[in-house]
């Protein structure tokens, strides 16, 4: 194998640094094992292609949008008919009705919906609706748990090490980035994930405070970490004990689980569901959904661009692939496919590592093998140099994961071929790794 030349995406990323902050569009864009990203000129199916020309299977798909690959020709097409009548009317229009119809139909939490433009604004509505409709303004919320780059939602997301997390009992609140108010996290409870104990404890102890619990079905943004068996359904039991609302951010998970997101996949169903991402292929668009009771409770839903008839025709195309027979089973097989691979390749250097598919979402890690219970447990197990070794040699040879996370997604457009190549891709790198001793 090859390795790629990348120098045309070091050029570009200096020759754009004196004019945009960090040099890339988004925080999310910056790599931690290169000293510049790379550049990519367009996508189509399964594929990237770089400045330099060179091609990648890729499965960061946009961090999770782009669930029928890049530029799906349905998709293409629905917007392209729209853009013939128009980008914005400031009005409703039948699509938008035949999609919240559409939304009602597949998303069990949904008896009606409203719209947002992007997995933070969404659970930003989210939450000021569990606040009206139970007059209480706690929100218990996860270690480890991403939910948008807010004020208050960019709370306790990540930590060095298990110590900076605080006592178990009681977890510190860590404010990640300059400019956040101290009082960001003052209406937060934090608490472990897949605890609960912790859980029942709390809404016991403070359900007079307690609005909503806030929580990723699949953790997704910290290993991400499997619910453990009968947690999703304790969850629910606990919140309607104590008459405290449960929302799922299915911002990652909705859509690629299956067609009624993690909630169908797990059969658990919430008071209020947020999603994105994957809902319109790569559109800003979102939406949230819950009980009628709820939504109707008197929260307008304001913003300029909601309900955008381009994101309504790129959604309403997209929930029309899904919906067809076999999109399901086969991202289900390809996930497979790739976990057994990665199985194979880890008995055969000897290396502690992790794979597991779920849904279109799989998780790769290095330092462990089994399932792990919270964000505690991967900051002490997850050897993070290791895998980032592992991405930045993949990189080298056209396979494209994501940065330190190890949170990959699959696409309607990947291929077995696809598949075989990334496997071929992983041992080439891995043998690299044996014979450097890392």
């Amino acid at each position: 194998m090859q390795k790629y030349h990348t120098q045309g995406s070091r050029r570009l990323y200096q020759a754009t640094l004196p004019y945009l902050v960090d040099g890339v569009g988004s925080s999310f864009h910056v790599p931690s094992y290169r000293d510049y990203p790379i550049a990519m000129t367009h996508g189509k199916g399964s594929k990237l292609y770089d400045v330099d020309g060179n091609e990648y299977i890729d499965y960061i798909l946009g961090f999770g949008p782009m669930l029928l690959g890049h530029c799906p020709p349905a998709v293409d097409r629905a917007v392209a008919e729209q853009l013939k009548k128009g980008t914005h009317f400031s009005a409703p229009t039948p699509e938008l009705g035949a999609l919240s119809r559409r939304l009602t139909q597949v998303i069990p939490a949904a008896e009606k919906v409203v719209y947002q433009n992007s997995g933070t604004e969404v659970v930003m509505y989210a939450l000021r609706l569990a606040r009206a409709f139970t007059g209480r303004y706690k929100i218990v919320k996860f270690e480890g748990q991403y939910h948008g780059w807010s004020d208050e939602e960019k709370v306790s997301i990540d930590a060095d090490t298990v110590a900076d997390l605080g006592p178990r009992e009681n977890p510190r609140k860590i404010l990640p980035t300059k400019g956040q108010r101290l009082s960001s996290a003052d209406d937060l409870i934090l608490l472990p994930w897949n605890d609960l104990e912790a859980l029942d404890r709390t809404l016991t102890q403070r359900r007079e405070e307690i609005a909503a619990v806030l929580m990723e079905p699949c953790m997704c943004d910290s290993g991400p970490i499997l619910p453990q068996p009968g947690y999703l359904a304790g969850v629910r039991e606990l919140t309607r004990r104590h008459g405290v609302l449960l929302i799922f951010d299915e911002v990652i998970t909705g859509f690629r689980l299956a067609l009624g997101g993690a909630q169908a996949y797990y059969g658990v169903t919430p008071d209020i569901a947020t999603f994105a991402k994957a809902i319109a292929s790569g559109y800003p668009f979102g939406a949230v959904v819950g009980r009628r009771d709820v939504m109707d409770c008197g929260v307008p839903a304001s913003g300029t661009f909601n309900g955008n008839p381009v994101g309504v025709a790129a959604a309403l195309a997209t929930l029309e692939e899904l919906s067809q027979p076999g999109v399901y089973a086969r991202l289900e097989a390809l996930g497979q496919q790739l976990e057994d691979g990665f199985q194979a390749l880890g008995e055969k250097y000897r290396r502690k590592l992790y794979l597991r598919h779920l849904g279109s979402i799989f998780v790769l890690g290095f330092g462990y093998t089994q399932d792990l219970g919270d964000f505690r447990d991967w900051l002490t197990q997850a050897d993070l140099a290791v895998y980032q070794r592992f991405v930045a040699g993949c990189e080298d040879y056209g396979v494209r994961f994501t940065d330190r996370r190890g949170r990959e997604y699959l696409s309607t457009a990947h291929t077995q071929e696809d598949i075989r190549r990334t496997l071929a891709v992983a041992d080439q790198v891995l043998g690299e790794m044996e014979q450097e001793g890392i």
